[in-house]
């Protein structure tokens, strides 16, 4: 049966803007992250046809239920259709929700040295690890093996380590794949294609 997924991140949040890493903490989307939700879901509504005929579902965090919220107005979408999906939440950084890097690096000395800017969450002493979040995603994909059209709304590392796991890439590939509040990303046929409503000016 052909599949078409459709992954998209939450918009800016308030602590997206001070530089807080949420994990599974909340923080509400800013004036400008609803913007871009809308902005999202305008370029949804052009490539969905009868968007009625499509399943919706969110992680039950804050910030991707306000944006599916904003999505599903946009789209003209019943919210109270939608469907939550705990696979689908950020991946927990444990106790360094809520934290600057910069807090981390005081309150846990030494504890992201030989790391990158991808994997530095997984040195969270209580967070989840890479393999947890890659089996609940994957658990999630197989999930899907009889619904042909899907609209996701999740976060920036797990959409990455999502998209890398239906395409099949090593960790430190899925790792490096953008994240973007301006983009969504299709999956169908076994290959993703990018979307996003901003555009070169010529």
């Amino acid at each position: 049966m052909d599949r078409t997924i459709f992954i998209m991140r939450h918009g800016e949040t308030e602590f997206n803007t001070q530089g807080r890493y949420q994990g599974q903490l909340d923080s509400p989307l800013t004036e400008h992250g609803m913007d871009q939700v809308r902005q999202m879901g305008r370029l949804l509504r052009y490539s969905v046809e009868h968007p009625s005929e499509w399943k919706v579902i969110s992680s039950p965090l804050g910030r991707a239920l306000q944006s599916t919220q904003i999505l599903c107005e946009i789209l003209g979408y019943d919210f109270n259709k939608i469907e939550t999906d705990s696979r689908l939440s950020e991946v927990s950084v444990g106790s360094w929700s809520g934290l600057t890097l910069k807090e981390i690096e005081q309150g846990w000395p030494n504890s992201l040295e030989d790391t990158s800017m991808y994997d530095w969450y997984f040195r969270s002493p209580d967070g989840e690890s890479y393999e947890a979040v890659q089996e609940r995603v994957t658990d999630w994909l197989d999930s899907l093996s009889s619904t042909p059209r899907v609209i996701a709304v999740t976060h920036g590392l797990t959409s990455r380590i999502l998209r890398g796991v239906y395409a099949g890439l090593a960790r430190q590939e899925a790792l490096s794949l953008e994240v973007s509040q301006s983009a969504c990303f299709q999956l169908s046929n076994c290959t993703i294609k990018r979307i996003s409503y901003e555009f070169d000016e010529f």
